[in-house]
């Protein structure tokens, strides 16, 4: 894990390495530096393999440099394909030599997670992994284009601090500003499969990888998929093991975490597991779960807990690391664990995202599908007028609208502030349906491919939303922090196109959440395990930010902004407060504190 960052075009040199800077916790081992005119080409080093100084970034071969932030788990299998006088033992080097031989199209033969910045004399190239584990973010001026691993590492090239638009409507909708935007006016991110080629001061993205890609019904036997999906998750474990520094993982009492760490202990990988826990909240914790599966797999496990006042008194510090909103309140307990890891001497941590999309491991995934049969309805036209004239803020309600619109009823797992919620609460004219906006092209692509199930479409879009812009933003960001690398095996691409080959009534007919994860897990891991009530990162977020009083930031920015109608706001924090709508109201605190920081 590293940071990359670069200027091509007019800089002021001591205005770049000030930004460089503001990267050094994504590579504390060492910062490199290639400087020339109309070029800066840096690296911040984070040492996982091959730490020795042959392997400092940025690499140059003849007129090609390199920087990159990530691993690429299949290099040694590379390397034997590739005629190239190699000079380290690590995988960077085996990128410069891929994009000798294959040009562009070396990426397609990259498995790993990375943002890749490769420059060949005068063309630039930038690349994003294709299930957008490692963030990648640019900026155009006038007169220079400059990219970054994070967001801070370009705003001291912006003018002016303002709002873009579409992330704030963006963000309320889905969690995260979706692709390109962020919520600072003129820098941009590349989504999850994109790259993007510099020349000549003009830029363009395109999209080299997409799930849907992969060819429907191939595998049609329940048995075949188990035998294949375990070979294929295994192998994606056992790639992922491979470090030459500490590593541990996380265990929460579930099975994605227990599923990881059996397969590691297959191949010989005992980790230090971690769990959080709350003081005086037992309903949210895992501590007891997580530590029955410990026992069951035979590993060691360390419970962290965590007070209010550690809550609150990390959340400044993970709103800097974040850089931008995210409504996530979990990245702050996150923070707090890898903090716990890092102390503890731990460079590298396995963590299960990804299984639940892949496996329909969300219970609403099977309510949405059931739902999706109302538009059979032969007689509905009274159901959309009764819809339409009784609102209500409750999501169900929203649901069977939609159905009876004939409009897009899945919109992500992470939707939170519906159309109708934003037209009530913000000082604007939100119309019903506005937010496809930020689903159209995703919709597009499957609408045009083979796919024709609507559970691909779930796992399609949370995969590139829900998951990479929210989550695995938030574990990239709470784990560099604290100079650590976070791997996601359930995220391998071969493993995820693999499930989207699958007939699809093979993950959902049984109506059990996981199912085939489940079969494939059954021999391995206990029958507790396999059976318990999902909890997913639940923390008392909430609770702690009431009784901290912090909650009239809202106020206080909204008497400024005047962005939101002072009633609506008062309905969100009043049901909140009754455990209603917790959410909604910490994506509005968040918000509030990125508002009064950088715009106030």
């Amino acid at each position: 894990m590293c940071a990359i960052f670069g200027v091509f075009g007019e800089f002021d040199s001591a205005v770049a390495r000030f930004a460089l800077s503001k990267l050094a916790h994504r590579g504390p081992n060492y910062c490199g530096i290639h400087e020339r005119e109309n070029l800066f080409f840096a690296h911040q080093r984070l040492s996982i393999l091959d730490k020795s100084e042959r392997s400092h970034q940025p690499l140059k071969h003849e007129k090609i440099l390199l920087s990159f932030n990530g691993e690429i788990y299949n290099f040694k299998e590379l390397k034997t394909e590739l005629d190239f006088d190699f000079k380290t033992q690590g995988d960077s080097e085996v990128i410069i030599a891929a994009y000798l031989k294959w040009g562009v199209d070396f990426v397609q033969h990259l498995r790993g997670m990375f943002a890749i910045a490769l420059l060949d004399g005068e063309t630039l190239y930038l690349f994003r992994d294709r299930l957008g584990k490692k963030p990648l973010f640019y900026l155009q001026t006038p007169s220079a284009f400059v990219f970054a691993s994070e967001i801070k590492g370009l705003i001291p090239f912006v003018r002016k601090n303002e709002m873009n638009d579409d992330a704030l409507m963006s963000y309320l909708s889905f969690l995260a500003p979706t692709p390109p935007y962020t919520f600072f006016k003129g820098i941009y991110k590349l989504a999850a499969g994109e790259y993007l080629v510099y020349q000549n001061a003009a830029l363009k993205v395109a999209r080299y990888f997409d799930l849907l890609n992969a060819t429907p019904n191939q595998i049609t036997s329940k048995d075949e998929a188990i035998d294949k999906l375990s070979k294929l998750l295994e192998e994606s474990v056992s790639l992922r093991l491979d470090a030459d520094v500490p590593m541990a993982s996380l265990l929460s009492g579930g099975i994605d975490s227990a599923s990881l760490n059996a397969y590691a202990l297959a191949h010989g990988a005992k980790l230090q597991t971690y769990t959080l826990g709350y003081q005086e909240f037992a309903k949210y914790d895992e501590r007891q779960n997580a530590k029955a599966s410990a026992a069951f797999l035979g590993l060691e496990n360390k419970a962290v807990e965590i007070s209010q006042d550690d809550f609150i008194n990390a959340s400044e510090k993970v709103f800097d690391a974040l850089d931008e909103p995210l409504n996530d309140p979990a990245a702050i307990p996150l923070y707090l664990l890898f903090e716990e890891i890092q102390k503890d001497g731990f460079k590298v941590v396995l963590s299960g995202e990804g299984s639940d999309e892949l496996f329909l491991g969300y219970r609403q995934y099977f309510e949405y599908l059931d739902i999706e049969q109302a538009s059979n309805l032969a007689h509905k036209n009274w159901l959309k007028k009764y819809f339409r004239a009784n609102f209500s803020m409750n999501r169900e309600w929203e649901w069977y609208k939609r159905v009876f619109d004939e409009t897009l009823l899945f919109r992500s797992s992470g939707e939170k502030f519906t159309d109708l919620q934003k037209n009530l609460l913000l000082k604007r004219n939100v119309r019903d349906n506005e937010s496809l906006k930020y689903l159209q092209s995703y919709r597009e692509r499957f609408e045009a491919s083979g796919h024709t199930d609507e559970s691909i479409w779930y796992s399609y879009i949370d995969l590139n939303l829900f998951q990479a812009e929210h989550f695995l933003t938030k574990l990239d960001r709470v784990s560099m922090a604290h100079s650590i690398e976070s791997r996601t095996p359930f995220l391998d691409h071969e493993l995820a196109s693999c499930v989207f080959s699958l007939a699809p009534h093979l993950r959902y007919e049984d109506k059990v959440t996981k199912s085939l994860l489940k079969e494939i897990m059954k021999t391995q891991l206990d029958e507790n395990i396999l059976k318990r009530k999902k909890k997913g990162f639940a923390n008392p977020y909430m609770e702690y930010l009431i009784a901290s009083g912090k909650l009239s930031l809202i106020e206080e920015v909204n008497a400024q902004t005047g962005l939101f109608n002072a009633d609506e706001l008062q309905k969100y924090i009043q049901t909140a407060a009754k455990g209603s709508f917790k959410q909604h109201l910490w994506g509005l605190y968040v918000l509030s504190f990125w508002l009064k920081k950088h715009l106030l």
